[in-house]
């Protein structure tokens, strides 16, 4: 892989195309602001995949596109089942001339391409992939183990390093007189803002995009531009669906929309605040001068109507800000487009992939060393501290560093696993989020019940079984669940799909903490845990 003048492509595995990070549509589908434009969709984006996750790049353009912008799933089965018996199409076979065949429909008439057509493409294709290897440097591929090896490498440095950002922006977020109450709100926004960044950028990983692109931009340097000139709408079309497709062969972009995006956004703690609305249990920040404590217990008491509006608040505050967040963040990209940098291709495969796999794991070592002696522990580097019943980093934030790569690789192989299954409904992405959600409500109640006993020390297990639990919602299920990923496919579906998926995510997950951290709030209520959370 490190001979001269080669350059390395990426063994990628079948199932990362079910990710939804990189499956559905752009947020800004007329990034042009043209007349006309057609509508595409994440169900659309999962039935072309179906038949083989990794399709030839560029098959799938707007004159081979075989369904109509409102088929129907069960019509663009028939039409991959039609496409199929004539010979259209066959998955796996992209070496096949009936990949190079013109489209069977033609005008609005039925009629199948002819053989002396379809060789003589396959001939022509053939010869310029030749001219165009000849022209090209040697690509080598890494081992598919080494492409898993960068990936895992990727989300467990990201999923640290979002963790990080939102337990950073929750703390400077919640301040008196603060006009927001629910403190994840703006790592969400923030999340789903990087993530419309990323789903629209093209120049980020332009390098990425292969010997042909390269030559382009290698000609049009040199001042030819009679090559661009005649480059047609759907050239560009071409080139757009192509970026986006080769997005799913780096490590780098999966770690940043998988990774950093879904940690920093968390789909639990937005629950947790919706119930807490519902039961009058949110935290909010003193906004005077008190001189008795603020608790949860200390709640002015309010009807059951005044509940419901706060939980439509923070559900509509939530769901309209973050989808704004990702159709700002792909209005970025676009705007930004003529100064944002590319990432050099030898840099990111020879350099950037090879020293995260160690920056990663040496982090998450790191994390679970410190979580063993915390910097503020009694006689530790601070000095501050003269007991264990001071110390707070490891309940703050690094318990959390230790969990986070379990439930952001958790939630990546679900994914991988589950999201392709249904089109219409991502079923990875709401499975994490109400397993997640339901597991936060479970060590919630842990940690705010009496445990042995009635002593405030032992509420929630002592402090260390308090700082655990917190770092266990912070960072497990802070990092298991997603809302950037969440309403990238709420944008991407079509319209009731996106409603019910997304009322059944929510439903579910609220139907879930009632149940489990309603029956303590409601019967006993809750306890003041000896971490103080």
């Amino acid at each position: 892989m490190d001979s001269e003048g080669a350059e390395e492509d990426y063994t990628v595995p079948d199932r990362y195309g079910n990710l939804d990070e990189i499956a559905g549509p752009s947020p800004v589908e007329n990034p042009h602001e043209r007349r006309f434009y057609r509508h595409a969709s994440l169900e659309q984006s999962r039935s072309n995949s179906r038949e083989g996750q990794l399709r030839p790049v560029g098959y799938d353009s707007v004159e081979e596109r075989p369904f109509r912008r409102r088929d129907s799933l069960e019509e663009r089965q028939g039409a991959w089942a039609k496409r199929r018996a004539t010979g259209i199409d066959r998955a796996g076979d992209e070496n096949l001339t009936e990949f190079t065949a013109p489209p069977p429909i033609d005008s609005g008439h039925n009629t199948p391409p002819s053989a002396e057509n379809s060789t003589s493409t396959s001939v022509d294709k053939a010869e310029e992939k030749e001219n165009q290897q000849q022209r090209s440097p040697r690509r080598e591929r890494a081992s598919k183990l080494a492409t898993k090896l960068y990936t895992f490498s990727y989300l467990i440095l990201f999923s640290i390093l979002g963790t990080l950002a939102r337990l950073g922006l929750q703390a400077l977020t919640f301040y008196p007189g603060a006009p927001v109450q629910t403190s994840v709100l703006w790592a969400n926004f923030a999340g789903s803002l990087v993530m419309g960044f990323l789903s629209e950028d093209r120049k980020l990983f332009q390098e990425e995009w292969g010997p042909r692109d390269k030559a382009r931009r290698k000609d049009e340097e040199l001042g030819n531009k009679s090559e661009r000139e005649k480059e047609s709408e759907e050239d560009a079309k071409a080139a757009k669906k192509k970026h986006g497709s080769v997005k799913k062969t780096i490590p780098l972009y999966i770690g940043l929309a998988t990774g950093f995006c879904g940690s920093l956004t968390s789909f639990s703690s937005f629950i947790r605040d919706v119930f807490f609305a519902l039961s009058n249990s949110l935290k909010v920040p003193v906004s005077q001068t008190s001189s008795a404590p603020i608790n949860p217990s200390s709640m002015v008491a309010r009807s059951g109507g005044y509940d419901f509006m706060a939980l439509l608040a923070v559900i509509i505050l939530t769901l309209t800000l973050c989808l704004g967040g990702l159709q700002c963040g792909a209005h970025l990209a676009i705007a930004l487009e003529p100064i944002t940098p590319s990432i050099p291709f030898y840099l990111g495969r020879k350099f950037v992939d090879r020293i995260t796999v160690v920056l990663a794991f040496g982090t998450w070592l790191g994390a679970i060393l410190l979580s063993i002696w915390p910097p503020d522990r009694p006689g530790g580097p601070t000095g501050a501290h003269t007991s264990w019943a001071q110390e707070t980093w490891r309940g703050e934030v690094i318990y959390a560093l230790v969990f986070a790569p379990l439930g952001c690789l958790l939630r990546f192989y679900l994914s991988l696993r589950l999201n392709g299954r249904i089109a219409s409904f991502p079923l990875g992405t709401f499975t994490v989020n109400t397993f997640g959600t339901a597991m936060l409500g479970m060590f919630y109640v842990l940690q705010h019940a009496p445990l042995g006993g009635t002593s405030a020390g032992l509420i929630g297990g002592g402090l260390v079984g308090c700082q655990v639990l917190q770092g266990l919602m912070d960072g497990f299920c802070g990092c298991l669940t997603t809302v950037s990923t969440w309403v990238s496919e709420l944008k991407g579906l079509r319209r009731r799909h996106a409603y019910v998926y997304g009322a059944a995510s929510v439903g579910v997950a609220l139907g879930l903490l009632v149940i489990i951290m309603g029956s303590l709030k409601w019967s006993v209520g809750f306890s003041t845990p000896a971490c103080g959370s």
